[in-house]
């Protein structure tokens, strides 16, 4: 099916405006006849912050945003689902045109800022879903016009505790104005604080949620250390590195669309995230793991990924480019490294070359 899914339908969905083509596939994974994965390697099974992975490879946030599809995309093999962002109210987002393919360059430029159907919706399907099982994380943001962004991360935390698998606090998003504040100084020391304060009081009903914090790749190393500091300090459960890139690589093909305001992500963005991932990983000294998210489109990648300090790790805009059989591709090329390093379980590659990273010239 997934093979079927590729040769017919991906192109097709090139030929359409972005945002329409990830309308078409939402709509086709509801509908397609999915059975359910073949068991993972076990030496791909991954246990990070208290859960079970089948596998590390999952689905980033921005694909399934309302929480549609997180069934079918666990069926297609996916080791866990990041459904989101989610806000607590709905929103639009920003105007389209919003979403601009770099085809050349295999990246993706959006400025999609958030567009929610709210958390109530997004609620009702989780709860829906809640005896499906699999791991299926909740990406949370702020509304664009909220007069208290902090207050917007805590409100979810409480409403979503019961059907979370885990939460992602995103406050690196280029696209909402001034949302990047929030990873600076003492108002990141008043969310996290805010934020593990309820995670606290839910887990008295629901257990402890395991909480992660998710930063831009644009970050200065002075201010990715006050980051690492904060979120030991306060004892989150996790970091993903990271978001897109508002930087434009000088070696981009696709000069006319990369003028377009938004995220870059794809394959532009592997170098500094990898950078960036190795710079955490070093710096938080195995106090919580870590999700490399950014450039990966092959199992060689996701290699690269983990050995720069990735328990886990996250794509979505390669698949425009590659397909769904990606994924399966990803398992086997890390189930394959693992056999040629005489390895036994995955964990034994993590941040195996993170010191080496942080040595190489900064990625341009």
């Amino acid at each position: 099916m997934i093979a079927l899914f590729d040769t017919l339908a991906r192109p097709l969905m090139g030929l359409l405006e972005p945002e329409n083509a990830h309308r078409l596939a939402i709509n086709t994974l509801k509908l397609a006849p999915l059975a359910p994965p073949k068991a993972d390697d076990a030496r791909m099974a991954m246990r990070v912050f208290g859960l079970n992975f089948p596998n590390p490879v999952g689905m980033a946030p921005g694909f399934d945003k309302h929480a549609e599809v997180p069934d079918p995309l666990l069926r297609v093999g996916f080791g866990f689902v990041e459904i989101g962002t989610v806000t607590p109210l709905p929103q639009p987002g920003n105007p389209r045109p919003r979403l601009f393919r770099l085809n050349s360059d295999e990246g993706v430029i959006n400025r999609l800022g958030f567009n929610s159907e709210g958390a109530d919706a997004v609620l009702a399907r989780l709860a829906a879903r809640a005896n499906e099982g699999g791991i299926v994380g909740v990406n949370v943001g702020a509304n664009t016009d909220s007069s208290d962004r902090i207050a917007d991360y805590v409100r979810q935390i409480e409403m979503f505790a019961p059907v979370a698998s885990y939460f992602t606090c995103n406050i690196s998003s280029p696209n909402t104005p001034g949302l990047r504040d929030l990873q600076q100084g003492r108002v990141f020391d008043e969310l996290l604080s805010r934020v593990m304060d309820a995670r606290a009081r839910m887990s008295r009903k629901a257990g402890i949620t395991p909480v992660l914090i998710k930063i831009a790749p644009d970050l200065t190393l002075s201010a990715l250390d006050d980051v690492v500091g904060g979120a030991r300090r306060h004892k989150v459960d996790g970091m993903v590195v990271g978001n897109t890139t508002v930087a434009r690589p000088p070696g981009l093909r696709d000069q006319a669309t990369a003028r377009e305001a938004g995220g870059l992500s794809g394959r532009p963005l592997f170098a500094l995230a990898t950078r960036m991932l190795a710079e955490t990983y070093v710096r938080v000294e195995g106090a919580f793991p870590l999700i490399g998210v950014g450039g990966i489109d092959s199992g060689a990648t996701a290699v690269t990924k983990v050995r720069a300090g990735a328990c886990l790790v996250q794509l979505y805009s390669s698949l425009i480019f590659r397909g769904l059989s990606l994924v399966g591709e990803i398992k086997t090329e890390l189930v394959q490294a693992l056999e040629r390093g005489g390895h036994s379980k995955l964990d034994d590659l993590v941040g195996a070359d993170a010191a080496a990273v942080t040595a190489e010239p900064w990625p341009e």
